[in-house]
């Protein structure tokens, strides 16, 4: 129908610091999917904004360096259709969330614990280029892969 807008998805991307992988989700979904999803992250920790993650993503041609790292307390309230958690952390520590939200779990290695062994910061910022990419290939295949679980 001409005029009525169509309803987006909510999604709410979460980890344990929200400094890397669910702002890079977040991202993404804005990115790539914008026009069928509206996308959140938030943490379980506030860890800050992770440099390499920024630079990671600005190398895709994604600006990243306005987000911020957030709690799920600091949303506003919304009815989301999806919360993803996308560590192991997020899902054993998952807040409570209303029944009529479906809870998924996707882990994705984390880059900065990765990056600790590093021996220069190109090796290290090779981790955060492939857990970029899984990240974003698991995104352009939405919404089909959130009917999988």
């Amino acid at each position: 129908m001409p005029g009525k807008e169509i309803e987006k998805m909510k999604i709410l991307f979460l980890c344990s610091g929200n400094s890397c992988r669910s702002q890079m989700a977040e991202a993404w979904t804005r990115h790539l999917k914008g026009e069928q999803i509206e996308a959140y992250s938030a943490g379980v920790n506030v860890g800050g904004l992770d440099p390499r993650a920024v630079k990671a993503m600005a190398e895709a041609g994604v600006d990243i360096s306005g987000q911020k790292s957030k709690l799920v307390d600091d949303l506003p309230e919304t009815d989301f259709d999806y919360v993803i958690t996308l560590c192991d952390q997020a899902r054993e520590t998952c807040p409570f969330f209303s029944a009529k939200f479906k809870v998924l779990h996707r882990t994705f290695d984390d880059p900065p614990a990765l990056a600790a062994g590093a021996g220069d910061e190109e090796e290290a910022m090779r981790h955060y280029r492939r857990v970029r990419n899984e990240i974003k290939s698991f995104i352009e295949d939405m919404p089909n892969n959130l009917k999988q679980e």
